[in-house]
């Protein structure tokens, strides 16, 4: 049985200057991954950004989700594929957010139509991460038969 509270620690270490690149870490993954400063916002795009990572921990939840919603259902399928479209927009303060965010699943290898389409539904209703920010969220689902 999952056991709640769970955390999770990360941790990054930057030096001086918008051009540089900097390191973060996930305590579950010992390798850095590189992060920069996005050219949209006049740094060197050489590397993650956290816009990136927050599109990314979206799109991979929902993945995540899907698998282990998947596997309990015994449903089958061959892929999932997932693209994340994420606006950056200022509100009514003029204040920068992350406005909306668009998934577009692909799921293919499927027999049962009907039940993938019930599980994609459910999963964009069911993803914690999804759940817990307040961009607005889309959704395309693409259903592939086998």
């Amino acid at each position: 049985m999952i056991q709640y509270p769970m955390h999770f620690t990360t941790f990054a270490q930057a030096s001086q200057g918008s051009a540089t690149t900097w390191n973060t870490w996930a305590q579950a993954h010992p390798e850095p991954v590189i992060m920069a400063i996005p050219p949209e916002f006049q740094g060197p795009g050489t590397g993650l950004s956290p816009e990136d990572l927050y599109a990314m921990a979206l799109q991979n939840c929902f993945v995540a989700t899907f698998k282990v919603f998947a596997e309990k259902s015994k449903f089958n399928f061959e892929k999932i594929s997932v693209q994340a479209v994420l606006d950056v927009d200022r509100n009514a303060e003029g204040k920068p957010f992350m406005a909306r965010i668009k998934l577009r699943v692909s799921l293919s290898g499927v027999a049962q139509e009907a039940t993938a389409q019930r599980l994609l539904e459910k999963v964009s209703q069911n993803c914690m991460i999804l759940n817990s920010v307040l961009s607005e969220k889309s959704f395309e689902f693409e259903i592939l038969s086998s």
